[in-house]
């Protein structure tokens, strides 16, 4: 078997077709994978992807295609840095995780207890359990508030307290696309933040455990001279998020200053392949444990039951889709059973398979049964809904290509 040694990755890649077939692929199967992604750069629905497949720690397929900046015809490198869009809630996710294996949090308690500022306007109950399920009734939308609140924990906290709920806890599933993880953040900051701001919080419990060198809360210059501008592939047509807004949030991620733990982080394809190589390994990696191997089963379950999301509902309106179960665990989505359309997952994918996803551009998936991790992130969003679709053909490409 023929594979190449990659330090930097933490794992070795296959090489050729029989090291390919080691791990269970069809090489010539495998291959359609990057035939869709180009087909997709060349008909301009999106501008550049980094893709990596990986199967029981090897990586199997590794593509970086197309455009950093399509503008300025700049070619995408291995080292690109993308906005991490919502796949930053999973960072914020497993800190909060990681301070309940440790004591420090608690799920089923009310946010009150350790913000007792935010109990207040019939949020009184709301808890841990509910932010990390979107079933809090917290306000879905982007806040609208200037950019040095929305950039800010503190005063996000402080935005929240004066609101009322939109839906009791746990009667619905709302998708809250900011201000929940600012207020799940602000519960790890006081309980566990030593006196540090959040960023360095992440960095320092999460990030340099993982070796994720290349990831961060906001600014770092060094990423900031690598990192892909935010920009829209897509042109007069409807979407859940309007161009202005994605691309806005986009632009203040590299803001002095900014804390947005629920989409404003810069990262590596590399860092996001050994986050999910973690959750794969059951929570831990190179001999950094951040995690338990039951709280990821815990956390890997559907726990909305047969709940939609009502972020969905005016998607499904424009698509024409039966409208489907959110399909969320604690801090993930998971794919759950039955054939769901819009679904961030492949039919094909094992009922346990969970993952992480962000607006248009991004997403990662574990599939312990068949000990598979795709990470992918890429440049020139998509409408979300053609994304969501994005996610599922792809998945479903590399899943039909694993023969045994």
């Amino acid at each position: 078997m023929s594979e190449v040694a990659d330090s930097n990755r933490g794992a070795s890649v296959a090489a050729d077709r029989d090291a390919l077939q080691a791990y269970g692929f069809d090489a010539s199967r495998l291959a359609r994978v990057r035939e869709a992604i180009a087909s997709d750069i060349e008909q301009g629905r999106c501008h550049g992807v980094a893709m990596r497949v990986a199967r029981r720690g090897t990586t199997v397929l590794d593509l970086c295609e197309g455009y950093a900046d399509h503008a300025a015809r700049t070619r995408l490198r291995p080292d690109s840095v993308f906005a991490s869009m919502s796949v930053a809630k999973q960072f914020t996710n497993v800190l909060a995780l990681s301070l309940v294996e440790r004591g420090l949090l608690k799920l089923h308690a009310p946010v009150a207890e350790v913000i007792p500022e935010f109990g207040t306007l019939g949020k009184e109950r709301v808890n841990l359990y509910h932010l990390l399920t979107h079933t809090s009734g917290v306000l879905s939308a982007v806040p609208n508030v200037p950019p040095e609140v929305l950039t800010n924990i503190d005063a996000m906290v402080n935005y929240a307290c004066g609101l009322p709920l939109e839906s009791q806890p746990g009667e619905r599933v709302n998708y809250s696309l900011l201000l929940g993880h600012s207020i799940i953040a602000a519960m790890c900051l006081r309980v566990g933040g030593r006196g540090l701001r959040y960023a360095d919080m992440l960095r320092e419990e999460l990030f340099e455990p993982l070796r994720m060198s290349d990831t961060s809360l906001g600014p770092r210059a060094d990423l900031v001279e690598r990192l892909c501008p935010v920009r829209v592939a897509y042109e007069n047509m409807p979407s859940l998020t309007p161009k202005e807004a994605v691309e806005g949030v986009g632009a203040l991620i590299a803001a002095p200053g900014c804390e947005i733990p629920g989409g404003g982080c810069m990262t590596t394809i590399d860092d996001v392949q050994r986050f999910a190589e973690m959750l794969r390994q059951g929570g831990e990696l190179d001999g950094a444990r951040v995690l338990s191997p039951a709280m990821i089963e815990f956390c890997a379950r559907n726990h909305t039951g047969d709940m939609r999301n009502v972020f969905f509902d005016t998607t499904c309106g424009m698509r024409n889709w039966m409208t489907y179960p959110a399909a969320i665990g604690v801090g993930f989505f998971v794919r759950g059973d039955g054939t769901l359309p819009g679904h961030h997952f492949s039919a094909l994918h094992s009922p346990n398979a969970f993952g992480g996803f962000g607006a248009g551009c991004n997403g990662f998936s574990i599939d312990p049964q068949r000990d598979l991790t795709i990470a992918f992130l890429s440049t020139g969003l998509m409408e979300d809904s053609r994304h969501l679709e994005r996610m599922s053909t792809l998945a479903t490409l590399v899943l039909a290509a694993i023969t045994n």
